[in-house]
């Protein structure tokens, strides 16, 4: 039986105890890595993750409580890391905060929260993490195709601005780690049916968004899970600095 194409591999996915963090562990444990199930509360959610996972018998989880909206939790969440599987070759930054404000309800603690969740814990956590990264690792950090979306609407400015900015850092990280064989590459999703999206809207909202999408749905976690599943395997080698939007057409 040929191995499978993740086998040996140590996958670090941030916020993953639940949505598309856990799917996207799912699949890469599926694809034979070993997964570490990040979270910041909600233990039982995450223990429940890491079961699934493990009764599948192909990589291992194992979850890992950090604060990734800090730099010490970003590096305790990298030593962590290393003493339970030894070695990182996979980090996908998916965790982020989503606040909907308009210009006026904007104060400096929701500011902070979403620039420190966003962009300060995904750049730290990278720093931490890069030395320890081999030749063939793999960066993958999430953005949103509002950053590109005509119809981006007012209260999107907090968000959509922290998106920016780490759609710049992951193209200029990829000049620098690029040349240790390293890639590091963006996905960024349109509407996606989790909470993170339909909190907050009623179901006249949700739909005015399923009419959008040429499919005539949104997006599950799994079509954006498989996407990150190629990014990490071996097949994207030439993929480097890119952002991919995973949107169904949403946003072309």
């Amino acid at each position: 039986m040929s191995p499978l194409p993740l086998s040996g591999k140590t996958a670090l996915i941030t916020g993953s105890s639940r949505s598309i963090g856990a799917a996207i562990a799912a699949r890469l444990a599926a694809e034979g890595a070993n997964v570490v199930i990040n979270y910041v509360n909600g233990a039982k959610a995450a223990d429940e993750v890491v079961a699934a996972i493990n009764a599948k018998g192909a990589g291992i989880a194992k979850p890992i409580q950090a604060d990734v909206s800090s730099v010490a939790g970003a590096k305790a969440l990298v030593e962590k890391t290393l003493e339970a599987f030894q070695s990182i070759d996979i980090l996908v930054l998916n965790a982020g905060v989503m606040g909907l404000n308009l210009l006026e309800n904007i104060d400096e603690a929701s500011y902070e929260n979403h620039f420190n969740t966003n962009v300060k814990g995904p750049l730290f956590l990278t720093q931490a993490a890069a030395p320890h990264l081999r030749a063939g690792g793999r960066v993958i950090f999430f953005s949103t195709s509002v950053t590109a979306a005509s119809l981006v609407t007012p209260n999107y400015l907090l968000y959509a601005a922290t998106k920016g900015a780490i759609e710049q850092i992951s193209r200029t990280l990829s000049k620098d780690l690029g040349k240790r064989q390293i890639t590091v590459n963006t996905i960024s999703p349109g509407p996606v049916d989790t909470p993170l999206f339909t909190d907050g809207k009623t179901e006249q909202q949700i739909n005015f968004f399923v009419g959008l999408h040429p499919p005539g749905r949104i997006g599950k976690p799994e079509d954006i899970s498989n996407v990150v599943a190629f990014l990490a395997g071996p097949d994207s080698v030439w993929v480097n600095g890119q952002n991919i939007r995973v949107n169904g057409g949403y946003v072309v």
